[in-house]
């Protein structure tokens, strides 16, 4: 079975510290002012009992590591792409022009435009982080451990162990436009259809409709060119023909 890195949040540890907030931005670097991932606060849902109470709930959040990732057909460049082998979305820096295609094509608002570095960011797990063997900067400094990260298709895992025992209870963000979100919450995490649509760039979707004819221009060229390629090894030139005629003669 195929790897799947994705998070496994219990909602009902969340205390609404901003640790994982406050860890990720100095981790990664984000400028001020942008993050790369959240905590929701759902105040919407009175407590029981007679009193008019209302319990406030928390939703962390962060790029949802889609399997059907709308950014990824936004982008003109393929800088960003899901890794078949981790399920991980990824941005490749080097060929991502930060053009911003992507950001409005995320039904989550999980992506922005780093203002230093120009280019797409978002929660990438802390590549630099697990190559030392250390989870992700908001999963190891939360104090409840409400974030559980790993591969939920590995069941010796602590994240495929939760995701295993409760598969049939936990929820995910639905958006409007489906991607198939790879972030899962126990518990109650508030309000779950707050995600948008994925809104794709005029360009790409022009782009995308006119494929179709742009692989038949294609095809008719590379048979033209078969073609004239054909003539020349299989038919004589003038040349030869007028030499043949001549020594006939």
């Amino acid at each position: 079975m195929a790897h799947q890195l994705a998070m496994v949040i219990d909602a009902t540890k969340c205390i609404d510290c901003k640790g994982c907030v406050a860890a990720c931005k100095v981790a990664n670097d984000v400028p001020e002012g942008q993050w790369r991932n959240w905590i929701k606060v759902d105040e919407t849902i009175p407590a029981p009992g007679l009193l008019p109470k209302r319990k406030a709930r928390f939703q962390p959040g962060a790029c949802m590591h889609c399997d059907i990732p709308s950014c990824v057909d936004a982008c003109p460049t393929g800088a960003t792409y899901k890794n078949i082998d981790t399920g991980e979305v990824i941005i490749n820096e080097d060929l991502c022009i930060g053009c911003g295609n992507c950001i409005p094509a995320c039904p989550y608002g999980a992506r922005f435009r780093n203002e230093q570095k120009r280019k797409a960011d978002k929660c990438n797990y802390c590549p630099e982080r697990r190559a030392q063997g250390i989870p992700p900067a908001c999963v190891d400094t939360c104090p409840t451990k409400a974030r559980v990260f790993g591969d939920i298709n590995d069941p010796e895992s602590e994240a495929g162990r939760l995701y295993q025992k409760n598969k049939d209870s936990l929820k995910r963000i639905i958006a409007k436009t489906e991607t198939m979100p790879n972030m899962y919450y126990l518990g109650d995490p508030g309000v779950t259809d707050w995600a948008g649509e994925a809104v794709m760039p005029a360009s790409m979707l022009a782009m995308k409709e006119s494929a179709p004819f742009i692989k038949g221009i294609v095809g008719l060229s590379g048979l033209g060119v078969l073609a004239m390629l054909a003539r020349q090894l299989f038919v004589d030139s003038p040349e030869e023909t007028s030499g043949k005629e001549d020594s006939d003669a």
